[in-house]
């Protein structure tokens, strides 16, 4: 039995960054750029206005008040994708819109509400005016956005290994990016062990039970970037499960739930040993402590190394077992580098037992109240139950060697949940 760090140690030595690929720049969302994009571009290209208002020339502004107006000549108009032709030179203006270019000659903007054209706090819709008062000074660059002051041409716009967000996508949007570089979506197979399990939408017979693990799996695998490819259920025959395990084989990953154990229907491990490697058989962590993990080789000469990872039949437990060690893999395999889940410090609000030397994963409730978070362990703490993590927004997390967290105490909590949902 091997501690939890060296089992995360173990697969992730095994599990590659998968190679890029170029993808659509809205469907990259949440993939990992694979590339270092430098900008061919001024952003934005040219000297802009951000305010409607008047393009002049700032020295024809000096001293300007409500008592002291200077009035301006109004020679031409300047609208976004439109620019103006005109040239502002001393006592003129220009009527610009936001967006547009300065035009030649000025460099200042007078806001509408710096002007006579505001009138009780209404915008005068008179575009045909051919004087302006000014109502207030404007230095040089007023209102002015210059050319390259968001990116400047052949700089490093977004590095290599970032996450892309949607600021990513607008920024590389303005690059004029359609496409981008990134690592690819990992494929994982899932595959689900059983006599008793009956796909959702049949009928259920007598000892028998709906097959949740499949889509739990698939919906984290989903959660965190992975493309989830649902094999179906292996009946327990050591054939039935060869051939399940085979068809799996094309997928980046093989994640399967059940058949771990040493029971007398638990045919995994044989599998495993007799088609792959296996590198460990548990792990000291509760629930999940029935864990397998290894490597099958397929494809042409059996070049081609898949991992898989055999977790608990108890739905609970592989739910748990997947946030601690698939979950990392598959970001790993994305091009993250940082792996883990968000942990805060908590108090717990309930009596916390941890019989035996293992790590125990408590599904938990977690609240924060006046800037600290309170966290109260689900009370139905049968491992099976899956509801438990269903209510959980939150696994409070007890260390080896840690027999009891009385209420009140510190707990450490790893969130399941963004920050912003609690």
């Amino acid at each position: 039995m091997i501690s939890v760090e060296e089992a995360l140690e173990c697969i992730l030595a095994k599990v590659p960054v998968l190679e890029e690929e170029a993808r659509p720049l809205v469907m990259s969302l949440g993939q990992v750029i694979a590339e270092d994009v430098y900008s061919e571009v001024n952003v934005p290209p040219a000297d802009h206005s951000i305010m409607d208002g008047y393009a002049v020339r700032s020295g024809d502004t000096l001293g300007a008040s409500a008592d002291h107006p200077p009035v301006l000549r109004v020679i031409g108009e300047a609208a976004a994708g439109r620019p103006s032709v005109t040239v502002v030179t001393s006592g003129t203006a220009v009527r610009i819109m936001t967006g547009a270019l300065v035009p030649m000659g000025a460099d200042a903007i007078v806001p509408l509400e710096d002007t006579d054209e505001y009138v009780a706090g209404v915008k005068n819709q008179n575009r045909e005016r051919k004087s302006v008062t000014i109502l207030r000074e404007a230095a040089s660059g007023n209102y002015i956005r210059r050319a390259g002051d968001d990116i400047a041409r052949g700089v490093l716009a977004v590095r290599r290994g970032t996450v892309i967000r949607p600021g990513e996508v607008g920024v590389l949007a303005s690059l004029g990016r359609s496409t981008v570089l990134v690592h690819r979506r990992p494929v994982v197979a899932i595959l689900a062990t059983g006599d008793e399990l009956v796909e959702p939408g049949g009928p259920l017979h007598e000892g028998q039970i709906y097959c949740s693990n499949c889509y739990s799996l698939a919906a984290q695998t989903l959660r965190c970037g992975g493309i989830p490819k649902i094999i179906g259920i292996a009946r327990d025959r050591p054939d039935d499960l060869a051939a399940k395990v085979e068809a799996g084989l094309a997928a980046d990953m093989l994640i399967t739930a059940g058949g771990v154990s040493t029971g007398d229907y638990d045919f995994m491990q044989d599998v495993m040993a007799a088609n792959g490697e296996i590198n460990f058989r548990t792990v000291r962590m509760k629930p999940g402590k029935p864990l397998v993990f290894g490597t099958f080789r397929t494809g042409a000469a059996r070049q081609r190394l898949v991992p898989h990872l055999g977790l608990p039949g108890n739905p609970a437990g592989c739910m748990v077992a997947f946030e601690e060690f698939a979950r990392p893999a598959i970001m790993k395999m994305l091009g993250y580098q940082d792996l883990g889940r968000t942990a805060v410090d908590a108090i717990a609000e309930s009596e916390i037992q941890n019989r035996g030397d293992y790590r125990f994963y408590g599904p938990a409730r977690v609240e924060r109240r006046d800037g600290t978070y309170y966290a109260r362990l689900i009370e139905s703490q049968r491992f099976g139950v899956l509801t438990s993590l269903a209510m959980a927004n939150g696994l409070i997390v007890v260390p080896e060697g840690v027999a009891r967290i009385m209420a009140g105490e510190k707990v450490r909590i790893r969130l399941l949940d963004a920050l912003n949902q609690l």
